[in-house]
């Protein structure tokens, strides 16, 4: 392991060079500005969304998501002894590669070294543990609610109120807003069916009662109100709380995992300051996402999509995608897909998942088995796929600029 941290450092020195003259420190576009506020802010120039950084240049996120040293498995190698080195490296190979931001998941050492990050603030897993995972369904009118979304931004977004590093924060990670594969039943059934008690359970009821609908009969009509009342509730309480401990960050959304409705876009709009979508479908979402803009009024960004392969050794049989044949297809898969979403003038970001391939035996979290790394299990980079992402992340802002 001394050995690779030694060779991740002679990468980082040719990260430097990555951070070329028509960038900012913090990655930002020096061919166009913004306002100069010392904190990541979004802005429209010219008909087109930017984040902008704290210097005042445009900013597209490259990101990658789970910049992580910890071993997913127990056969998976080890973690570095020196944690802090492998942070510097990890972050030169990110610049080296074009990339400006440690995506969700990401280790928290990478916060002092020279990259943008972006924490996931788990408000609704303050209530109920793994939320997300189990599909669990929580009671955003209650006030334990509140006070987990308080404690939550206390705990997350109060250390780091002053950073200019930070783009922003996430709230939750891929909640359930309906059906889905963690679950059949509509918010509106859900909270019917919780205490007759509980705050969510009498909203839902003050709902059918109102004129025009029939409590015994669910309509869409009825799904549809209640759902986006449950995500105007959710989206802000969660962004009161933040904002009550860091008023100076990005509230950058709750990564819905899919389409989650219309009725779910217009309750979060007036919230969120950006709308974060995972998509792994072989396309970049251009429809879906000009769809969110229109809704929402908010820029977009990808915030999961990936590619695997076949010739990786890997089973690829667990995890989002389907695998293509080579890293010549990865490669050329990620090409596509963000220099369309450069072409999307709502479109501010993108994070690949992930930063280090998953065990073959299945992470301990879900069993997921793919080969999602731009690096592989052992740390050592996969050479088509980040010299290919090399050479395109250097032309997103200039596709972005001109996009229409």
């Amino acid at each position: 392991m001394k050995l690779r941290i030694a060779a991740f450092a002679a990468m980082a020195l040719c990260g430097a060079a990555a951070m070329a003259a028509d960038y900012d420190t913090y990655g930002g576009w020096t061919r166009l500005h913004g306002r100069k506020t010392g904190f990541f802010h979004t802005e429209q120039i010219d008909g087109r969304w930017w984040l902008v950084t704290p210097a005042g240049n445009v900013f597209l996120s490259k990101g990658v998501d789970h910049v992580n040293y910890a071993p997913e498995s127990d056969s998976a190698p080890k973690a570095p002894s020196d944690t802090a080195a492998w942070a510097e490296t990890a972050t030169g190979q990110l610049h080296r590669w074009g990339f400006n931001t440690a995506g969700a998941w990401s280790a928290a050492e990478l916060y002092t070294t020279g990259i943008a990050y972006t924490p996931i603030v788990d408000i609704a897993a303050a209530v109920a543990r793994d939320v997300w995972l189990k599909g669990l369904v929580v009671d955003y009118f209650s006030p334990e609610f509140r006070e987990a979304a308080d404690r939550a931004a206390s705990l997350t977004c109060a250390p780091h109120a002053r950073d200019p590093w930070l783009l922003g924060y996430f709230t939750d990670n891929e909640l359930r807003w309906g059906n889905d594969w963690r679950g059949k039943a509509s918010l509106l059934e859900s909270y019917l069916k919780m205490p007759s008690s509980s705050p969510g359970h009498a909203r839902a009821v003050a709902l059918l009662k109102e004129p025009g609908r029939d409590a015994s009969v669910l309509t869409d009509e009825d799904k549809s109100a209640f759902l986006e009342l449950v995500a105007a509730e959710y989206a802000r309480v969660s962004s009161d709380a933040i904002r009550r401990h860091d008023s100076n960050h990005l509230i950058l959304g709750c990564r819905f995992a899919s389409y989650a409705g219309d009725a779910v876009m217009r309750g979060v709009g007036p919230h969120f300051d950006v709308i974060s979508f995972h998509s792994y479908s072989p396309n970049a979402p251009i429809d879906r996402l000009e769809l969110i803009h229109k809704l929402t009024g908010k820029p977009t960004m990808v915030t999961e999509f990936s590619f695997k392969a076949v010739d990786s050794g890997l089973p690829n049989t667990k995890g989002a995608a389907k695998p293509v044949a080579t890293q010549a297809d990865r490669a050329q898969g990620f090409a596509a897909y963000v220099e369309a979403l450069a072409a999307l003038p709502s479109c501010v970001g993108f994070h690949w998942f992930e930063y280090r391939d998953e065990p073959a035996e299945g992470r301990r979290l879900d069993g997921e088995n793919s080969n999602y790394g731009v690096v592989k299990i052992d740390f050592t980079p996969w050479n088509v796929l980040t010299g290919r992402m090399t050479g395109v992340n250097a032309r997103m802002e200039s596709l972005h600029a001109a996009s229409k």
